[in-house]
């Protein structure tokens, strides 16, 4: 059966060197983070045509369109033997996917030249071990969607393997994903969220980890990234090289995203002292957040609207700016000035403040901890126990 879900995910990502740890159970992967596409493509003076053309192509996706900095990726490999591709490990949605050499022939699929990028995709006539469902599948992510039919084959990564993941073989995919440096998606989220009732990856390989939990630990970037070193995903064990080893766990409130109860949200002298709910998601960029908590951070920055960029910009050296506060399990979560400014390139000493407002709807989380949150803090994504540290 043809499933649309809609997903958080994809403006943020990971690309890297998978190497194993010595010890039996727990494996890491280097991440890279590569060089922020939006400021590539204002510096070249192109930024604003490709907003016109995402916002005529990309049907739906323009609330997140504009958010496609700090890019984190990691490398996979699918079929026998292995071909190699970037994606983007995402904690926001559950399903595998990559891009169709036989099918998906499009300047999208291929990356188009103002990205700077050239995608790989996947040729099942190469593999072995390729075997084709047949059945179809449709994501809908929040910028953007793909469809293209369910396979089975190998998937290896951070010395990981499974012999029979099933995963999506994408014949088309939103012209946004083809401005972006990636291969594909891999879903790092609940079973519940996968569209067609597939198993996700981590899932699959729960067996194989000393632990039932993974950690994800990003670089801090004072400045956009240019490319190089962006952090390390850990499976099967805590992170104590990079992060404190003191963890503070609550417990979700949701099997689906990530999600969690935050107690309140600060920033300046404005405050939300309520509970709301959040998701953490490596697949998101920036911070997204409902219109009024928003407005807070605008308030307390004087961050400007920029028309022309579609973004809040404030001047690079402001100083004496708040931190942003979330209180999670009666602990506060302060998030400096340092990761939620960001510098693109904009030119007249401007920088962008990286947080958006988005509606759920009423249904759904009403923030989302994206890289700006989660470059701050370590996250452990507890799966055996429920819960997130």
């Amino acid at each position: 059966m043809r499933t649309i879900v809609l997903l958080f995910a994809v403006v943020a990502g990971l690309s890297a060197m998978a190497i194993p740890k010595q010890k039996s159970g727990v494996f890491t992967i280097e991440m890279k983070s590569t060089p922020s596409l939006r400021a590539k493509l204002i510096k070249e003076g192109k930024w604003q045509q490709v907003l016109a053309d995402l916002h005529t192509k990309a049907s739906g996706s323009q609330p997140f369109i504009d958010f496609y900095d700090d890019f984190y990726l990691a490398n996979v490999t699918t079929g026998t033997p292995p071909q190699q591709f970037s994606i983007v490990p995402d904690t926001g949605s559950s399903n595998y996917w990559i891009i169709d050499a036989n099918k998906c022939n499009n300047l999208a699929c291929q990356g188009y030249p103002d990205s700077g990028y050239t995608k790989h995709r996947f040729d099942s006539t190469k593999s072995s071990t390729f075997k084709n469902l047949g059945t179809p599948f449709s994501i809908q992510y929040g910028s953007g969607s793909c469809t293209g039919s369910l396979a089975v084959d190998v998937l290896s990564f951070a010395g990981l393997s499974y012999a029979t993941q099933t995963f999506g073989l994408a014949s088309s995919i939103a012209d946004v994903f083809g401005y972006q440096p990636m291969d594909g998606i891999m879903g790092l989220g609940w079973p519940a969220l996968a569209v067609d009732n597939v198993v996700p990856p981590i899932q699959n390989l729960l067996p194989t980890l000393d632990k039932p939990l993974f950690t994800v630990w990003f670089d801090r970037k004072v400045q956009d990234s240019k490319g190089g070193n962006g952090g390390l995903i850990t499976y099967g064990a805590l992170d104590t090289n990079n992060c404190d080893p003191t963890f503070n766990y609550v417990t979700l409130s949701s099997k689906t995203y990530w999600q969690f109860a935050v107690d309140s949200f600060s920033v300046g002298t404005y405050s939300i002292a309520k509970s709301q709910q959040v998701i953490s998601d490596t697949g998101t960029s920036w911070l997204g957040g409902p219109q009024n908590g928003i407005n807070y951070i605008i308030q307390a920055t004087n961050a400007q609207y920029d028309a022309k960029y579609q973004i809040y910009t404030l001047p690079c050296t402001q100083t004496g700016l708040p931190d942003i506060v979330f209180t999670i399990g009666g602990m506060k979560y302060n998030i400096p000035s340092t990761e939620y400014v960001l510098d693109l390139g904009l030119g007249n000493g401007n920088c962008a403040l990286t947080a958006f407002d988005f509606d759920f709807g009423g249904f759904g989380p009403q923030w989302i901890l994206g890289d700006t949150f989660i470059r701050t803090y370590c996250n452990a994504y507890d799966v055996g126990g429920g819960r997130i540290g």
